[in-house]
């Protein structure tokens, strides 16, 4: 068990690249050798500048690397494997880096940024995948989280970073935050030559001795030892299954057949909506964003606070992912994240940016806008930062994992994209009412996902291969209501079909859902889903317990007459 943490945490470390790539840049834009080097020379003051436009361009130019970069590594990663790709693109980010650190002027570092955007948007995707393949069930969806973990860590160093360098006179001030960029390339290559393969994968390829290697190693035991034979077993039988249709191509991914276009789009979707729940503008432009709305700290400190919070309330969200599940996470951080937004960016706008203004109720609206965007990343970092990776890497099947991924993972650095490029241009003209569309965009992210959006948390990878069924109910169906499944302590972690009790809503054929109903008391079931009218029908007159089961069983066609002396299930052993 140890061993997949250390492996998983080598995987996620590309995360840290990410998030140290984003941090850095944003204190890069108001350093005033940056801004000679990148700038341009005002006409008439003969100051140097960097406009808006020039911003845009130099921080939107990885995240343009970062969309081919993840759609590249679908590539990659079956030829040269996880581990190979991770190598790979490892490299490519490092020779885009020592671009960076030779540039001296606005062509060079952004196509150096272009260059490391394809190896910072390949990982995005490798890892999620690797990780999910490579991890213990039980450990998943918390080995997932690492990843936006890395993402905090190399966030917050980035700004430590800037912190420490920006007084410097000479272009040290931002090579040095850009050049220590190669120490984690080399982190990467070096650790992902230590790494085992995936054993999905190589099973896949049919080494089946290579992947009885690669479970033992990360499950610390014996390639003859009991769980190495049940996790090979489990794999066999999700493999031989997966590939019943051949092998896949991209329009697979939008199959109507098999329903994958279902989870195509909600893998794109949560993509999407991460990256329009705002914090990415704090992370982008929080510098010249404070700067210009005359808080009372400085800005390279209120980045530094934020880097910190991000970091702080990322490593619970290891916990809260596995006990509150991926639907609710989303939606808590949906909800107060659209609070923040909402209030800081009224706040902001009346108490800052219009005319009449005095200094207390500058100074106050600036309090309140880094109090509400301490907040707003918070919950970003606790909730939507990780979820939407836990879900990618939890919800496809073999056979279109890594495509269905890249495009996944495309969508989220095509956003990533567009906002980094216009946000600066919508902010010169609205200010911190900028701060609601990004309000509205959160209101609609707890819309789709109350209604599309099911729970993955603890599902075994045979069910993650199932083909969506047309008739099953859904979060979408208004005609039905929540109901409780089997608590994941109430069921035993050898059960053939659910070993932690949570299902992906619609995967599955409702007789199939309600039959675990049979289990356990209501008040001790997690979600599933009821027609209304049986509800009503079920609970007429039926307030005791056992007749409640009663009725559900003959409902269900599981149960025959009571014969003396005990009680037959003709489907299932679990007794009532």
């Amino acid at each position: 068990m140890k061993s997949s943490i250390i492996f998983c945490f080598f995987a996620a470390f590309g995360g840290w690249v990410f998030g140290y790539d984003i941090g850095y840049i944003s204190g890069c834009l108001i350093m005033p050798d940056f801004i000679q080097h990148m700038g341009e020379q005002d006409p008439t003051t003969g100051e140097w500048i960097l406009s808006s436009q020039r911003q845009s361009i130099i921080t939107s130019l990885l995240s343009a690397g970062t969309f081919f970069g993840a759609l590249l590594q679908s590539f990659t990663s079956d030829r040269l494997g996880r581990r190979g790709s991770i190598i790979f693109w490892s490299t490519l980010f490092s020779v885009g880096i020592i671009i960076q650190v030779a540039s001296f002027g606005l062509a060079q570092i952004t196509v150096g940024r272009f260059v490391a955007g394809l190896g910072v948007g390949a990982l995005s995707a490798i890892v999620p995948l690797y990780v999910g393949e490579a991890a213990p069930k039980k450990l998943r969806g918390a080995l997932l989280v690492l990843y936006q973990v890395q993402i905090a860590s190399g966030l917050f160093l980035a700004y430590i970073v800037d912190l420490g360098t920006h007084h410097l006179k000479s272009s040290a001030s931002w090579r040095i935050p850009v050049g220590l960029q190669l120490v984690w390339g080399a982190f990467l290559i070096v650790g992902g030559l230590l790494l085992p393969e995936s054993p999905r994968l190589l099973l896949g390829r049919g080494d089946e001795k290579g992947a009885l290697k690669a479970i033992a190693r990360l499950n610390d035991c014996e390639v003859d030892d009991a769980l190495t034979r049940d996790v090979i077993k489990d794999l066999e039988e999700a493999i031989r299954e997966e590939n019943e249709g051949g092998k896949a191509g991209w329009l697979e991914c939008f199959s109507t057949r098999s329903m994958m276009w279902k989870r195509t789009l909600n893998g794109c979707m949560i993509q999407f909506l991460q990256q329009l729940n705002g914090q990415n503008f704090y992370y982008y432009y929080g510098p010249v964003f404070f700067e210009s709305a005359d808080v009372p700290l400085s800005a390279y400190s209120i980045q530094a606070i934020l880097g910190g919070i991000s970091l702080a309330t990322v490593i619970p969200a290891m916990w809260t992912i596995e006990h509150l599940g991926r639907r609710k996470s989303l939606l808590f951080g949906a909800a107060i994240q659209a609070a923040c937004a909402l209030i800081a960016g009224l706040v902001g706008h009346y108490y800052t940016d219009v005319a009449g203004v005095t200094d207390s109720m500058v100074k106050t609206g600036g309090n309140v806008l880094i109090a509400f965007a301490v907040i707003h990343v918070s919950m970003y970092s606790l909730f939507w930062g990780p979820t939407p990776w836990v879900i990618l890497g939890e919800t496809y099947p073999l056979r279109v994992r890594p495509k269905a991924i890249a495009l996944a993972a495309a969508v989220n650095w095509l956003w990533n994209f567009l906002l980094s490029y216009f946000s600066p241009l919508i902010a010169d003209d609205i200010g911190p009412l900028i701060l609601l569309i990004f309000f509205g965009c959160l209101i609609f992210a707890f819309v789709y996902v109350f209604f599309m959006l099911p729970e993955t948390r603890g599902v075994r990878y045979k069910l993650l291969s199932l083909p969506t069924k047309k008739n099953a109910p859904s979060p979408t169906n208004l005609t039905y209501v929540p109901c409780r499944l089997p608590s994941k302590k109430s069921m035993s972690s050898t059960d053939p079909k659910y070993p932690h009790g949570s299902l992906i809503a619609g995967n599955l054929h409702p007789i199939t859902r309600l039959s675990t109903l049979l289990k356990e008391k209501v008040e001790n079931q997690l979600s599933c889903l009821l027609p209304l009218r049986f509800l009503a029908r079920l609970m007429r007159g039926s307030l005791r317990m056992n007749t409640w089961k009663m009725r559900l069983r003959l409902r269900l066609g599981l149960g025959e007459k009571r014969k003396p002396g005990k009680r037959v299930l003709c489907k299932s052993t679990w007794r009532v």
